[in-house]
């Protein structure tokens, strides 16, 4: 599962890829993800909801995910 994970985050752009790994992986706070970034916390927010909606549609998590937690 790390590797399909990992595989499925290089697809993302550079950004909302940091967005999430600081977010979910390392667990920040959104207003300490923003800080690092220099960025709005508003962008976090955006770039996080981008982000993983990517990787529900990636096909690099289709052995992952539960089926009904994919996106058609």
């Amino acid at each position: 599962m790390r590797d399909e994970l990992i595989r499925a985050l290089m697809t993302l752009p550079v950004r909302q890829r940091a967005v999430l790994v600081l977010r979910y992986l390392d667990d920040l706070p959104e207003a300490e993800v923003a800080a690092a970034l220099g960025c709005s916390v508003g962008s976090v927010k955006s770039q996080a909801s981008r982000g993983l909606a990517r990787l529900r549609a990636s096909a690099h998590l289709d052995d992952v995910l539960p089926a009904e937690r994919r996106t058609p």
